[in-house]
């Protein structure tokens, strides 16, 4: 069955919508007639694959191989300056694919060697595998001439520019596949090998056709080329671009079970703590198994989410939070069917709800996990419980003396349950459901409250065929949460957000106009919303146009307007003009931009915007200006940043940015990162600086050292992540990690000393620092 009939038997009752909207199913025959089909050829019982790289085994030389890749950058449907062959093979295990990478050996480009690095630095052979032949989900992997490992699940969204490109928009990197690569050099460019197991995979069951598709870049040309999919407003990870992988039959999940344990020994000390050092060990257990080909069940006691990763730190200087990525692999794998109207950002789940509370871990004591397919449906589950817990806030430790025990922060016992259902309809789009409920045990006072309950739909419609070639994207969704406070009357409206927008992606023009409301009480209890209390219409229209000029590749000009008034008295309360006057891609690689950005702002409410400096409430209309450029990350040391200037509530503000990165040799990256935001305001000045510095040296694609230190003069809180990662083998990790948290007692790095002491530049005074030895172990049965 061919992946554009699989979507048609989903149709079901939407064959009638089809009439009224263009659905850009393609013809089947016209497809299979036009290239656009790879045959899988099937091991022998006593062939194998030496995972080299080097593309020497018998069974490539019986294997068709496909090179009729074409430019999408810099000329669209061009030829490629250098020829590319891809081979796929499977046994009843793996998928394998080879590539042989025609190149001048002297100019190749591999300096990342670190697992989920952004090879945007390097040469890089890249591809897709759409396994459920829907043209919305699938996975990206990606590969350079060192051999790194870099992997991410396409969400649907297909993003990457307004074309969709080969970047990773669209991709959600934090997940980590079990699979292989192995690269080999060649007089003639370079090659590689790949290994994917189907345990790795969902799958349609008993599907012979996937949808695949390649793209390679040629960095030091800036040139990028694609076997399918190569148009401008085409790309990579717009799946239903994809062509067709055939041939797959016999493929095995062995028994479909997986065991992954973690165990954990660490040594944590807080000079603030009555027993200041403690030896915290744990072990856990995740038990995977395979229902169908398409549909995975996870188990999890005593869940592992210990501390290898560090979000990246941020100074706020608006009225609302800050949302963090999630980078916890069991929330990762098959996280894909929870997006939600992304573009809108109702958001009704964020997993960092669940175990996570002030930036503080809540032990998690079990989990269970439904994702995939079942008859064509995307589907999601989620039942977690997490234990009770309490800790002592930093502040309460920063002067060394012993917490009382009235600051401590407590958690209840709570259970978490999430249930997700996306229907697939046309070849792009789909309708789904998504419920939440969050039930709190009572706590030490004994007041239990009440489960709080989110409900809501949306449809995600997309069409590659608008105008004959043209994509074009609808959302809509609705969302409801119950009433938090039975006490209090509130109404749907008060409860809800709603709301729809249209989207015209392509590479010459571009817009989207978008309209949503959020009910003054809508705030889902698993989910994340940064603002609600309004109306608000957003309209933007982007021109980008490619001049006839042989260093540039292409200019961008756009103007965006958005208002937002108040639910109940209409009042506008915010209203912002983006002009983009300018924004330059060179055919180097290298980009600069000057936009200007008019804000209104209406604040009913005063709030504290640095330490004794508050806004008060009234009018405000201000103009922002904002230069930024880039160097192309192809160079040893690239940079980017950039400065805005203009005023600030009732002042004004210059903010500058920068960051610089460094790779004097393959392996090796030092990146240096500083913000600096200078107010000046009538009731009073302040300055934040940012600063971050971050080594890693990766010897092998297998063994990296990451370092980093991060400060901010607004917590005054120095922060040191040290981690020593060694992949024994895929799904087989070594962890050691080293944290240390420093407040600052004195001024800044930046400013001068309180006193005549030119030394006392800061004053550190400990507040945790910790140690971790981890190993994770995976078993497929």
């Amino acid at each position: 069955m061919t992946r554009q009939r699989h979507v048609r038997r989903l149709l079901g009752p939407g064959i009638a919508l089809a009439v009224l909207l263009p659905c850009g199913v393609r013809d089947v025959a016209a497809q299979e007639g036009d290239g656009s089909v790879i045959q899988a050829t099937r091991l022998t019982s006593d062939e194998r694959i030496d995972l080299d790289g080097r593309v020497e085994e018998s069974v490539w030389s019986r294997t068709e191989a496909i090179g009729d890749f074409r430019q999408r950058e810099p000329i669209e449907g061009g030829p490629p300056s250098h020829p590319t062959e891809v081979r796929v093979a499977y046994d009843r295990d793996n998928l394998y694919i080879a590539a042989i990478l025609f190149d001048e050996p002297d100019e190749i480009l591999a300096r990342q060697r670190a697992r989920d690095a952004f090879l945007f630095t390097d040469d890089r052979f890249a591809w897709v595998l759409d396994t459920f032949g829907d043209g919305r989900t699938g996975y990206h992997f990606e590969t350079n001439a060192a051999g790194a490992l870099s992997d991410g699940l396409i969400t649907g969204t297909g993003g990457g520019g307004p074309g969709g490109g080969g970047g990773f928009g669209g991709v959600n990197r934090s997940w980590d596949g079990i699979w292989e690569v192995r690269t080999a050099r060649r007089p003639d460019g370079w090659s590689a090998e790949i290994r994917i197991p189907f345990r790795t995979l969902n799958f349609v069951p008993n599907g012979e056709n996937w949808g695949i598709n390649f793209l390679r870049s040629i960095r030091r040309n800036n040139e990028e080329i694609l076997w399918r999919g190569y148009g401008r407003n085409e790309g990579l990870n717009r799946l239903v671009f994809a062509g067709e992988l055939t041939g797959l039959e016999g493929l095995s999940q062995g028994i479909g079970l997986e065991a992954v344990a973690s165990g954990i020994g660490s040594w944590r000390n807080t000079p603030g703590n009555a027993d200041p050092t403690t030896f915290p060990r744990d072990v856990s257990l995740d038990l995977n198994y395979s229902v169908t080909p398409s549909l995975r069940a996870s188990f999890s006691v005593n869940t592992d989410f210990a501390e290898v990763e560090s979000d990246q730190r941020r100074v706020n200087l608006t009225r609302f939070p800050l949302r963090f990525p999630e980078r916890r692999d069991f929330f990762l794998e098959g996280s894909s069917v929870f997006t939600f109207a992304p573009r809108s950002g109702p958001q009704p789940f964020f997993s960092r709800r669940i175990g996570i509370e002030g930036g503080q871990q809540i032990p998690i004591d079990y989990g269970l996990r439904l994702t995939g397919q079942l008859n064509g449906v995307d589907l999601g589950f989620y039942q977690m419980g997490t234990g009770a817990h309490s800790y002592a806030p930093e502040d309460a430790l920063a002067n060394g003396a012993e917490p009382d025990p009235a600051d401590f922060i407590r958690f209840a016992r709570e259970a978490f349950t999430v249930a997700r259902a996306r229907v697939p309809i046309f070849e792009q789009s789909a309708i789904g459901a998504i419920y939440t409920r969050r039930s709190t045990a009572a706590d030490a006072d004994g007041f239990l409250p009440a489960d709080r309950h989110t409900l809501g739909a949306d449809l995600d419609y997309r069409t590659n065929s608008l105008f004959g070639n043209q994509n074009f994207e609808a959302e809509a969704f609705m969302v409801w949460n119950s009433n938090p406070d039975p006490a209090v009357s509130r109404s749907f409206q008060d409860l809800s957000a709603w709301g729809a927008r249209i989207n015209f992606p392509n590479d010459l023009w571009s817009g989207h106009v978008s309209y949503r409301e959020f009910g003054d009480d809508y705030s889902p209890a698993v989910g994340f919303v940064a603002r609600n209390d309004f109306r608000r219409v957003e309209p933007r229209i982007g021109w980008s146009p490619r001049p006839a000029i042989d260093w540039i590749r292409q200019v961008e000009v756009s103007v965006q307007l958005r208002n937002l008034w108040e639910m109940g008295s209409m009042i506008l309360e915010e209203q912002e003009l983006q002009l983009n006057f300018i924004d330059i891609d060179f055919e180097s690689g290298d980009n600069v931009s000057f936009e200007a950005v008019r804000t209104y702002e209406f604040l009913d409410r005063q709030f504290e915007i640095s330490d004794g400096i508050d806004i008060v409430p009234g009018d405000y209309t201000t103009w922002d200006y904002r230069l930024r450029g880039r160097t192309t990350s192809r160079r040893p040391v690239s940079v980017r940043g950039g400065a805005n200037f203009g005023g600030f509530w009732n002042g004004d503000r210059v903010r500058v940015d920068l960051n610089a990165n460094f790779r004097p040799n393959p392996g090796i990256n030092l990146e240096t990162g500083y913000e600096r935001n200078a107010v000046y305001l009538p009731q009073g000045d302040f300055v934040t600086n940012l600063y971050r510095l971050e080594g890693s040296w990766d010897p092998t694609p297998w063994i990296g050292v990451t370092n980093q230190f991060q400060y901010d003069d607004v917590s005054r809180v120095l922060g040191l992540f040290m981690r020593f990662r060694w992949i024994l083998k895929p799904g087989n990790d070594l962890f050691l990690v080293y944290t240390h948290n420093w407040r600052n007692l004195e001024s800044g790095l930046l400013d001068a000393p309180d006193d005549a002491d030119p030394m006392r530049w800061m004053d550190l005074r400990t507040l945790s620092r910790g140690a971790s030895i981890k190993l994770n172990y995976t078993y497929r049965f």
